[in-house]
């Protein structure tokens, strides 16, 4: 679908913005990585031939004996056993010698025997976020060829939990923000477009509102209910939709005595059609400034309660508790610095991005 004069002159003006552009595509990509976590770091192999199948055990659950093992539990793919199993075509030797017959397979001939050779796809980092990594020392271990960024306290792989620690914050936050924008500006337009009793009653209820400490009714739910993704963005979204109310509701006020606002009510336009079609995009720069705060807020707050242990369930992988392991493993720098620079680079480009969004929405800016 092409895009309308205004929107193409919108494009142009954040194309222009040689910082917000590029900012927008680095962030694309890392994004993009990151939506493809599992086939990037993952503990199981992508794709697998066995016996002239091919299995995706990225995608499906596969017991051990799907390739010739004794256990109908999930097979575990980093086993030696396993890897023997599938490259040897399920040889039975394999319980007796894994090591030996593995290398034995690379070359297609064990015992003298031609084997139906098989092999294993692995994503490029061979560990999921929660996986124990197989290394002497103790933990955290530091970074090496096996583990770039090194290992945390308890032998997981640093680097893959800052990939699904960085998608999850992003979507928490795009989820987060988009709901919270859509209620505040709704909210924030019937007070300003209304006026009158209804902002003043508005107006109490956010004062109530905006008072409550967030930060204790999450600790006393949390101590109630189980912790989950999904109960976190609800509360963090029954809060957070107040930072848009303000800035929406005094662009309403301003424009709702403008000459074709009330050209409008006089040729009989409802209310609705005012509101979100003539008066909304007007009100739009304002909303845009506001959410680069809005997002960076969002994941700072994220990050603290994982900090303070009232955020995500410990088995997520999270940035916040990333950043808590450096305090607690001072000895451990490479925790600190991974931690730093994953804020210090998610949190600029999303602000660089939203800047230039923001002035790609305001008439009076252009640039050279």
């Amino acid at each position: 679908m092409a895009l309308s004069p205004l929107n193409q002159r919108r494009w142009r003006n954040f194309k222009r913005n040689r910082r917000a552009y590029w900012s927008l595509w680095i962030f694309a990509v890392l994004f993009g990585v990151a939506l493809c976590a599992e086939f990037v770091a993952n503990d199981k192999p992508i794709l697998v031939k066995y016996q002239g199948e091919f299995y995706m055990p990225i995608m499906k659950f596969y017991p051990e004996t799907a390739f010739g093992g004794d256990f109908e539990t999930e097979a575990v793919y980093r086993d030696p056993e396993v890897r023997c199993l599938i490259a040897s075509g399920g040889l039975e030797d394999c319980f007796d010698d894994p090591e030996g017959i593995l290398e034995d397979a690379e070359d297609g001939v064990v015992n003298g025997e031609t084997i139906n050779k098989g092999w294993a796809l692995w994503p490029i980092i061979p560990y999921s976020y929660d996986t124990s990594v197989d290394r002497p020392g103790a933990a955290p271990l530091p970074p090496d060829g096996q583990n770039l960024l090194g290992t945390d306290d308890t032998k997981r792989d640093v680097l893959a939990r800052v990939i699904y620690g960085f998608r999850l914050s992003v979507m928490f936050t795009l989820i987060v923000t988009a709901a919270c924008t859509v209620i505040g500006i709704f909210a924030g337009a019937l007070q300003g477009y209304f006026g009158g009793l209804l902002d003043l009653l508005f107006q109490r209820i956010i004062e109530i509102w905006s008072s409550t400490p967030q930060l204790y009714v999450i600790i006393i739910l949390f101590a109630i209910l189980p912790r989950s993704f999904w109960l976190l963005a609800g509360i963090v979204i029954f809060f957070g939709w107040i930072s848009f109310v303000g800035v929406v509701r005094a662009e309403f006020l301003r424009a709702r005595n403008l000459e074709y606002v009330r050209a409008a009510k006089a040729l009989g336009v409802s209310n609705l059609t005012i509101m979100f079609r003539h008066m909304l995009p007007n009100a739009m720069v304002a909303t845009l400034t506001m959410m680069p705060f809005v997002i960076t807020s969002m994941i700072s707050l994220l990050a603290g309660l994982d900090f303070l242990g009232f955020g995500l369930p410990s088995t997520e992988p999270s940035l916040g508790e990333l950043t808590l392991q450096a305090k607690q493993n001072l000895q451990a720098p490479w925790l600190a610095f991974t931690a730093f620079f994953a804020f210090a680079i998610m949190l600029s480009l999303l602000v660089f991005i939203f800047e230039g969004v923001r002035d790609a929405f305001d008439p009076r800016k252009t640039f050279s």
